[in-house]
C-alpha cells in the first residue's frame, strides 16, 4: 500500500463510514455532501483494494477486511486526537506528564523539592526527572528535547531561549549550633578568621567573588575545603566549627543544628530563572508547569 496517497480526511471519513454504516448519516457527521462521501469511499476502496462497505438491508454491511480495520482505525486516531489536545488543553488531576528539569543540587532542595510536594496533590500523574545541569550542555539539550526546561542562572549569550525571572538569590552564613565565634554582628574581619568551606560545583576551586570582596578590603579568609555540593555542607559545618555561605533558600526549614547568620555587608547575589525552548513553549501540559514554578517561588 501507497500511504503517501492515504490523508487524515479520507480516515477520518472511513472511521465514521464504519460506525454509521451508511453514507448519508456519515455526510451528516462530517459535514460534507453525500457525493463528497461516495468520492472519498471510492478512493478508500482503491488504497485498500476493497469494497469495505457493501449493501445491505438497512444502509451498509462492512467487509471481512473493513472489520478487521475498525480497531486499530480507532486506537490510532484515538491516540492522534490525544496528542493534539494535550498542546491545547491540560487537565492536572488526570493528566500524564513526565518533564525533565536540568538543574543544580541547591536548586534541587530549594525549588524541586516544593513542587513535587505540591504535584502531589495538583497533579498526581505529572512526573518530574532531574538531570545536571551542565551549562555548556543546556542549549543543545533543550533544543534537541532531552530537557524540557532549566532552572539556572540565565546566559544572556543564549538569546534564542525563553526565560523567565524566578528569583535573586543572597547567601547567608551558617555553622554549627552555639559556634563560639559567630553572632549577628559579625564583621567581615571575623569573617575572614573563620574557616570555611566553599561550593565548587566545577570542582577543586578554592575562590569565589566573596574573595574578592575581602581582597578589596585587605582581607583573606582561610579556605579548608571545596566541596562539589551544596547538599553536603550543613551536615560537614554540624560536625565542626566550619562555616559556610549557602544560599538562602536552602535555609528554608528550622535548622536545629546550625547558627544561620545575615551578613549585611556581604550584596553578593545571583539570578535564578526558568529557561525553556520555543519547542515546548506550547505545550499545555509544560505551560501549566511552568505557571506553577512561577507561583510557588513568588514571581
Amino acid at each position: 500500500m501507497d500511504t503517501r496517497k492515504i490523508d487524515l480526511n479520507l480516515l477520518l471519513t472511513l472511521e465514521t463510514l464504519l460506525t454509521e454504516q451508511n453514507v448519508t448519516k456519515a455526510a451528516m457527521q462530517l459535514h460534507l455532501s453525500q457525493p463528497a462521501v461516495s468520492a472519498q469511499l471510492n478512493r478508500l476502496r482503491e488504497i485498500f483494494h476493497d469494497p469495505l462497505l457493501i449493501p445491505g438491508r438497512r444502509g451498509m454491511t462492512p467487509t471481512a477486511k473493513a472489520l478487521e480495520l475498525m480497531t486499530p482505525l480507532s486506537n490510532a486516531l484515538a491516540i492522534l486526537r490525544q496528542t493534539v489536545q494535550s498542546h491545547e488543553r491540560f487537565d492536572p488531576q488526570s493528566a500524564s506528564l513526565t518533564v525533565t528539569i536540568a538543574c543544580t543540587d541547591y536548586i534541587q532542595a530549594a525549588v524541586i523539592m516544593p513542587l513535587v510536594v505540591a504535584l502531589q496533590k495538583l497533579a498526581p500523574g505529572v512526573r518530574i526527572a532531574v538531570r545536571h545541569y551542565d551549562p555548556n550542555q543546556s542549549e543543545h539539550q533543550l533544543r534537541t528535547g532531552q530537557i524540557d526546561a532549566v532552572i539556572a542562572t540565565p546566559d544572556a549569550a543564549q538569546t534564542n531561549l525563553k526565560v523567565h525571572h524566578l528569583f535573586n538569590e543572597t547567601y547567608v552564613l551558617v555553622g554549627r549550633a552555639g559556634h563560639p565565634e559567630l553572632s549577628s554582628s559579625l564583621t567581615m574581619d571575623e569573617f575572614s578568621k573563620q574557616k570555611h568551606i566553599i561550593v565548587s560545583p566545577a570542582g577543586g576551586e578554592f575562590t569565589t567573588p566573596v574573595d574578592s570582596v575581602l581582597a578589596a578590603s585587605g582581607l583573606r579568609r582561610q579556605v579548608v575545603m571545596s566541596a562539589a555540593s551544596f547538599l553536603f555542607v550543613p551536615g560537614m559545618v554540624a560536625m565542626s566549627d566550619l562555616v559556610a555561605l549557602v544560599p538562602r533558600r536552602m535555609i528554608q526549614e528550622p535548622f536545629h543544628q546550625l547558627t544561620v547568620l545575615e551578613l549585611p555587608w556581604l550584596r553578593e547575589h545571583f539570578e535564578v530563572s526558568l529557561i525553556w525552548h520555543e519547542r515546548s513553549h506550547g505545550h499545555a501540559g509544560h505551560r501549566w508547569l511552568r505557571e506553577l514554578i512561577i507561583r510557588l517561588n513568588g514571581a
